[in-house]
């Protein structure tokens, strides 16, 4: 099944929210979705239990009385959010199942030199050849130096950017209630819909 993995190892980049909404994407277009954490705290559980249950269903992690954790049955596609700090061992089992990687970073010079480095690991990684890494831009403000400083970066790198998605309160609000932007009234989330194009594009295909 597909797995799409949200990773970047610098914390605060907006992996939660690139997930959550990834899921929602898919739940909605029909699919089994099942949202995962590779951390055992499995914090994407929050989440879950704030999600209305007439809504598209998304499923979380089963973990079984041995510790392994495996996809609900019937699960056709996988997100997993993974924690700050991925690295070793748990990139490596992470990369070892991951079929897409999509990396989110913020227009923050910290932000950059981490991403800089990972996407290097990514694709210096023995499963390069079988996995495709996407960037996101997270939070961006049009029209600020900040944001222009990191177009210009990302255009260095062998890496597409799949989608920039701008600095709202949408995805704030939303995530309280266990929402995503394809669970209320498009008019609602109109220009963020938009912004999600190329990347609904790219997940699909």
């Amino acid at each position: 099944m597909p797995t799409i993995v949200i990773a970047n190892p610098k914390g605060g980049v907006g992996k939660s929210t690139l997930a959550t909404n990834v899921a929602g994407q898919l739940a909605r277009a029909g699919h089994a979705v099942m949202l995962g954490d590779v951390d055992k705290q499995q914090s994407s559980r929050q989440w879950l239990a704030l999600r209305p249950p007439q809504l598209p269903r998304i499923s979380a992690w089963e973990v079984s009385r041995d510790d392994i954790v495996r996809p609900p049955k019937g699960t056709t596609h996988v997100v997993l959010d993974t924690p700050a700090g991925l690295d070793g061992k748990r990139l490596d089992a992470v990369l070892r199942i991951a079929d897409k990687v999509l990396v989110p970073l913020q227009a923050s010079l910290f932000d950059i030199q981490a991403t800089h480095t990972f996407v290097q690991k990514l694709r210096a990684h023995k499963r390069a050849d079988h996995i495709v890494i996407g960037l996101v831009g997270m939070r961006v403000r049009e029209h600020t130096i900040s944001n222009d400083r990191l177009h210009d970066y990302l255009a260095t790198l062998p890496v597409p950017v799949v989608a920039w998605l701008r600095d709202t309160q949408n995805y704030v609000h939303l995530a309280a209630h266990g929402l995503t932007l394809w669970d209320v009234a498009p008019s609602r989330v109109e220009r963020d819909l938009e912004q999600w194009r190329p990347l609904t594009e790219w997940i699909m295909q």
